[in-house]
């Protein structure tokens, strides 16, 4: 079964973006492991206004993999470049495991990742925490979300401070 893999970026105190989506904050200054990990996948969940944030971008940041947007009121894509969805992410992400192909990347915003952590979906967790504190904005985690044991497997640092973590879901047997 292919794997769904949470690879995201965080401030050290819990945000993925400011309370206005902006993720102004990001290092873009190397790759952090991007490209390597892009290889691997070869699907996208994304929410919607995540998806209209990274069209904005100057590089587009899922080339050529297929792309599915989750949206409560669009029923099609703006270039046809992904595919829209409006059905709930968990019952659709669990079934989109179920098919062949590589592994799936799961990019956010935070309702996606709820939805997938409530379904206990999420296999790999990949975060890149920088360095900085927002002190507000969405939030990596829902609170009052589900107890998960997770592992950690790897771990690297960067001279900018950037901290990559990475945690598999440890399930138990049966």
């Amino acid at each position: 079964m292919r794997e769904l893999i949470l690879y995201i970026a965080t401030s050290l105190d819990g945000f993925i973006a400011r309370s206005s989506g902006a993720v102004d904050w990001c290092f873009i200054d190397q790759d952090y492991g991007y490209r390597e990990f892009l290889d691997r996948v070869g699907t996208v969940v994304v929410g919607r206004r995540t998806w209209e944030q990274a069209l904005g971008f100057e590089e587009r940041p899922f080339g050529g993999k297929e792309i599915f947007v989750f949206s409560r009121g669009r029923t099609a894509g703006p270039d046809g470049e992904a595919t829209i969805v409006n059905e709930p992410p968990g019952r659709f992400v669990e079934a989109l495991k179920a098919r062949p192909g590589s592994d799936i990347w799961l990019v956010g915003g935070a309702e996606i990742v709820a939805a997938c952590l409530e379904r206990d979906l999420i296999d790999r967790f990949v975060i890149h925490v920088h360095p900085l504190l927002l002190g507000g904005g969405i939030e990596l985690f829902p609170r009052g979300g589900p107890d998960r044991t997770l592992e950690l497997v790897c771990e690297r640092t960067w001279e900018s401070g950037l901290v990559k973590l990475e945690y598999v879901r440890r399930r138990s047997p049966g």
